[in-house]
Parts: structure tokens; C-alpha cells; sequence
């Protein structure tokens, strides 16, 4: 008699390592990208010992393993951003990756030792998926109430500026008006399904589980926009100023973005070799003028490249440029283009934009607050350099407050 439990125990680290290979490589599974070998091994050995223990004659089959290891992983995998098909393909190269493994060997054994096997190894598998599914869910779950006490938080700072305020207003109220009634409405049905019991594990569930996330992290990131711009816009900001390594900066920006230049088919390119090494700036406002520059380049390029350069400008200033070959921005819209809520609207093919139209304006401002300058060139069809110029050595404003955002 075949014992395929004591194959499956002696081949689990080869199987283990053929699936991280072949999750790594899947095309499908696009979360994997940054992961390393360990984060996407996760669970999986221990889901192969206990299935070695199902299809043992001699032990009971250990489902109390295969449950709380693939909880875990459910968990985990919500933790780094996975949707429930690339979960699901997981383990459907599990299964193949099993059974290629131990097709010679469960073809010489008996049909009824095949039949077995087969069988025993199919409803592990569909049982690690429900576990991991079900554990899924309540992470997206506990992150939707999550969601929902950071929106409560910034409810009362949103109000106050509004009535400080009502430039914008009506646009501010349109932004807000989608993805606030999705968030309601989403977020009302599950947590009275959840507290009624009758939420089911299916992947439709799942899938409005992530829109409701999804429009609730679009809300949070336009309101913290507009706090930034109010902020800077009230002279409340004070920056925080140090030797910077402007390489070092660039170069962390570009490894920010590299994954949304990747997922667009475009170059990434960094020219600093007439760049200063050392200015004197706030680096953390410096890279969120940068990353801000770099994003919206790769958003509106369909093809090509983006390019980052830098170089000095006599002995008291340097200029940082980002050129992009993307669609570029009529003459009409470059007037208001660091204007706030401004969003470019093209007919040509390009994925939807979930930017606030708040980045530029706020980048502008935060120039501004280190005695830069901004300014654009741009031909429609061809692409466009945005350039910003600041002193080598940036000063506290004599009018900052003890503020600090």
C-alpha cells in the first residue's frame, strides 16, 4: 500500500518552494510583487503537514491545522493588500503544484489508493479556501470600522473649516457626495448582516466590502488634502529644516512610485549629476512635493518615460524637473492647473484618475512656504516638464507659528 501521507511529508519543502515560485511568477496575482519569499510562504507548510495527516491510515485528520492556519493566512493576506481571486488562484496553484508533484506516485498506487487521495486532497484544499475566506472578511470588516473612526475624527476639524471657509464649497461637497453615499449605504448593510448573523463567505460579499473600503480611503485621502491646504493656506505650517542628501531624496521617491510606473509600462529616469549633494530643506515636504510631481507624470502618460532632473543654478539655488511624454495640458488649463480641485479630463484611453485635484495646489503652496518657485511647459501630445527652483539654503519663515503638521 502506498503511503502518499509520509511522499507528502518527505516533498512538502519542494512543494512549498515550487508554489512561492509559481505564485511569485503569476501574472494574476499582482499583490505578490513586493512581497519577499518569506511573507508569501506564509502558512502553506503547515497546511501540507496537516493534509499529510489526512491522508494517513494511522493519525486523525487534523482539520484543527488546516483551519487555524489558513485564518491566519486570511488575515495576513488582507494585511498586504490581496482581493479575494488572487486568494483563490493561491490555491488553485496549491492543488496543481500537489498533484504535479505526486502525479507518478499516485498513479502507481491502486484506484481505490487514487481515488483517496485524490479526494482527501481536493476537500483540504477547499476547506483551507473557506477558513481563509472567512478570516479575510472579518479583517476587511475590523479595517471598514476602522475606516469608519478615522472619518468620525476628522468630522469635526472638516466642519470647522468649512465654515471658516466657503471657497470651494460646493466642489468640496460634490468630491464628498459619491464616495460618502457609497461608504453609508455599504457600510449600514454589512455591519446590520453582521450583527444579525447573516453575512455569507462569498466572493460578492467580499467584493462590496472592498468597493466600501475603497471609497473610504478615497474620502480619507481628499479630507486630509483639504486639511493640508487649509493649513497651508492659513500660515500654520512650520518646516523642519536639515542638511539633506538630494540623490538619497530622489532616489527614495522614485522606489515609491516604481510600482505604479511598472503596472503603466514606463521608465523611470533619474538625472542628478549636476544636482547638489547637500541642501539645506525640510526632506519630508521636499519628498511630497516630489512624489506628488512624480505621480501625477505617470498618471497621465500612457507611454514612455518619466524623467526626474536636478541640477544647480548658480551658487545659491537648484531646480528639480519632472518631464514626462503623457498627453500634456492645453494652454487654457495651464493657467489654473496648481489651482485646488483642478483634474485633467482627456478623451485619449487612460485609466480613471483617483486623485483628489488638490496635489498640485497643495505642492505649489508648500514651494511657496520654502521660497521656491513653480512653473510648467507643456504641448498637448507631447508631454509635459513641471520645475521647481529653491534656494540651497532654505529659511524659517519669520512669520511661522509654533504649528506643525
Amino acid at each position: 500500500m502506498t503511503d502518499f501521507a509520509q511522499l507528502l511529508t518527505e516533498r512538502s519543502e519542494t512543494i512549498t518552494n515550487q508554489w512561492i515560485e509559481a505564485v511569485s511568477s503569476d501574472r494574476q496575482i499582482q499583490s505578490t510583487e513586493n512581497l519577499s519569499r518569506t511573507a508569501i510562504r506564509d502558512h502553506i507548510p503547515h497546511v501540507l503537514k496537516a493534509l499529510a495527516t489526512v491522508l494517513s491510515h494511522k493519525q486523525d485528520s487534523d482539520i484543527a491545522t488546516i483551519a487555524q492556519a489558513s485564518l491566519q493566512h486570511g488575515t495576513l493576506r488582507a494585511e498586504q493588500g490581496f482581493d479575494p481571486a488572487e486568494i483563490t488562484r493561491e490555491y488553485h496553484l496549491l492543488r496543481s503544484t500537489i498533484l504535479s508533484t505526486l502525479r507518478t506516485d499516485l498513479l502507481q498506487g491502486t484506484p481505490e489508493e487514487l481515488f483517496r487521495a485524490m479526494s482527501l486532497i481536493n476537500a483540504v484544499v477547499d476547506t483551507a479556501i473557506a477558513q481563509c475566506f472567512k478570516s479575510y472578511m472579518q479583517e476587511r470588516l475590523r479595517e471598514l470600522e476602522q475606516l469608519q473612526n478615522q472619518l468620525t475624527l476628522t468630522n469635526q476639524e472638516l466642519n470647522r473649516l468649512i465654515r471658516a471657509s466657503q471657497e470651494n464649497l460646493a466642489m468640496l461637497a460634490h468630491e464628498l457626495k459619491t464616495p460618502l453615499n457609497s461608504i453609508i449605504g455599504y457600510s449600514d448593510l454589512f455591519l446590520r448582516q453582521q450583527r444579525q448573523s447573516e453575512m455569507r463567505d462569498t466572493v460578492a460579499s467580499l467584493e462590496h466590502i472592498e468597493r466600501v473600503l475603497r471609497n473610504g480611503r478615497k474620502l480619507l485621502r481628499l479630507i486630509n488634502d483639504v486639511l493640508e491646504l487649509s493649513r497651508c493656506d492659513a500660515g500654520r505650517m512650520t518646516l523642519q529644516l536639515a542638511e539633506t542628501d538630494v540623490d538619497a531624496i530622489i532616489a527614495s521617491v522614485l522606489e515609491t512610485v516604481h510600482p505604479l510606473a511598472d503596472s503603466r509600462g514606463l521608465e523611470l529616469v533619474m538625472d542628478c549629476n549636476l544636482a547638489p549633494k547637500q541642501v539645506t530643506v525640510d526632506s519630508l515636504r521636499l519628498q511630497q512635493i516630489l512624489t506628488n510631481l512624480v505621480s501625477n507624470a505617470i498618471r497621465y502618460t500612457v507611454t514612455g518615460s518619466v524623467t526626474i532632473y536636478a541640477r544647480s543654478i548658480g551658487s545659491s539655488e537648484w531646480e528639480v524637473s519632472v518631464t514626462d511624454t503623457g498627453i500634456g495640458i492645453p494652454p487654457d488649463d495651464q493657467t489654473r492647473i496648481f489651482d485646488p480641485f483642478v483634474q485633467l479630463r482627456s478623451s485619449e484611453s487612460l485609466v480613471a484618475s483617483d486623485g483628489t485635484g488638490l496635489g498640485l495646489a497643495i505642492v505649489a503652496r508648500l514651494v511657496n512656504l520654502m521660497q521656491g518657485r513653480i512653473s510648467l511647459t507643456s504641448q498637448v501630445g507631447i508631454g509635459t516638464t513641471v520645475t521647481v527652483v529653491l534656494p540651497i539654503e532654505v529659511r524659517q519663515p519669520e512669520d511661522a507659528t509654533a504649528s506643525t503638521v
